[in-house]
């Protein structure tokens, strides 16, 4: 594959998969995208890991460990549909209390109704939002989660900074994302399935195959782990670390807001 990933510089903001836009226009491509796909999302999800994200997610909400307190707040970031919220909060005893944020309405509707049936409504927000301008004041939340998600934002560092100004001093940073596979056969196997599979899967199961398209260059185009972490210290966390799961696949980061 010929494609390079953008680095820590920038290059998100203009890239829709491996097509070039203008500034501007790759947010209301994005949330197309999710239009379509807010009704499949775990099959998405399913599709591009082949069911390891549940997994992944696991892990996601292990390294975060939220406290069995009522006063502990999260904001999870482009999490729509509740997959990690509803971890946290389970995790936490029913205590924690999570906002969802997405720009996706289509995608928190399908959140809302899921958080109803599994009776978390009471621990859970809502909000339609842009990453890229929190609608919370500084210091409000102890922790701030996305996953899969942050590749979707135009201005990567600008949602960074965000980040930073509404967690409390101490509070922590958790990003999972598909990364760059660092096993050399591994690496062909999975992107021949990305590249090749997914968009026919998707397009066999829900009709269109565009959007599973965008979404798998969209995972070739993003910084790899180190280049991400250079990001993340750079919008002022400290202690900046990352771990591989599947050999790459994914990769969970770690910041702190000190």
């Amino acid at each position: 594959m010929s494609v390079e990933r953008t680095t820590a510089v920038g290059g998100m903001e203009t890239s829709y998969g491996f097509k070039r836009v203008g500034a501007g226009e790759k947010q209301s491509l994005v949330n197309d995208v999710f239009h379509k796909v807010a009704n499949r999302y775990d099959l998405m999800n399913d599709l591009m890991s082949a069911g390891l994200h549940r997994l992944w997610k696991d892990a996601m909400v292990a390294w975060l460990h939220p406290p069995k307190r009522p006063d502990w707040s999260v904001l999870d970031v482009a999490g729509g549909t509740g997959d990690i919220a509803f971890r946290i909060v389970e995790a936490s005893g029913r205590n924690a209390h999570a906002t969802v944020l997405d720009i996706n309405g289509s995608m928190l509707a399908v959140g809302r109704e899921r958080a109803e049936k599994k009776g978390l409504s009471a621990n859970i927000d809502f909000v339609e939002a842009n990453a890229e301008e929190l609608p919370f004041s500084e210091a409000t939340f102890d922790a701030y989660t996305i996953a899969f998600g942050i590749r979707n934002v135009p201005r990567v560092d600008v949602a960074l900074a965000e980040a930073y100004r509404v967690l409390k001093p101490g509070g922590r940073f958790l990003c999972l994302e598909f990364s760059e596979v660092d096993m050399p056969l591994l690496d062909k196997v999975y992107e021949a399935w990305s590249f090749n599979a997914i968009p026919r899967i998707g397009k066999v199961v829900t009709g269109d195959g565009e959007p599973y398209s965008y979404l798998v260059e969209s995972i070739r185009k993003f910084p790899n782990q180190v280049n991400f972490a250079s990001m993340i210290t750079r919008a002022g966390f400290d202690r900046a670390s990352f771990r591989n799961y599947s050999g790459g696949i994914a990769a969970l980061h770690s910041g702190w807001k000190l």
